[in-house]
């Protein structure tokens, strides 16, 4: 009676894995090993503060989930490996890869990004993708230069006129 229940438990684990990967926009696996636990918590204030969540599930149900929706991230489930998953795609790749740099411990693996399975190359050119913010601030400053040079063009073209 008490393997049933256990092999429910881990059904149940499963699923959430699945719904979890499939519902959200990343799923990266990271390596912890070697941070503490201040560190740690360091780690899950900044994940939340970015719209992102941390967990930490075996790694054989882990890899039974993806099985389940045909990713291959073998090579990411060996050692004990988090997962950091979110809405946004590059947010939690952005604190992971910046938390990375003040604490060499923690190691991205890879994931699953908008869909696709992502390697460790590809999440670190992402993680050099800037922010929305500042994607609609570059975006703002283009449109200024051009409003800009065309209440020039159009203040030019007025001054021709009131000398003709």
């Amino acid at each position: 009676m008490a393997n049933q229940k256990i092999i429910e438990a881990k059904a149940k684990v499963v699923e959430e894995i699945t719904e979890v990967a499939k519902n959200n926009a990343s799923f990266i696996l990271f390596d912890y090993r070697g941070l503490t636990a201040e560190e740690t918590s360091e780690l899950r204030k900044i994940l939340r503060e970015n719209d992102s969540k941390y967990k930490v599930w075996k790694n054989t149900l882990t890899k039974r989930a993806m099985d389940n929706l045909n990713y291959d991230l073998d090579g990411c489930l060996e050692g004990p490996s988090a997962i950091a998953y979110s809405n946004d795609a590059i947010a939690p790749i952005k604190a992971l890869s910046n938390f990375a740099k003040a604490h060499p411990a923690l190691e991205l693996k890879g994931g699953i990004v908008d869909g696709n399975v992502t390697s460790l190359e590809e999440l670190k050119a992402l993680s050099t993708i800037p922010s929305r913010e500042g994607l609609l601030t570059m975006l703002a400053g283009g449109l200024i230069g051009t409003v800009r040079d065309l209440s020039i063009a159009l203040n030019l073209y007025s001054e021709q006129k009131e000398e003709n």
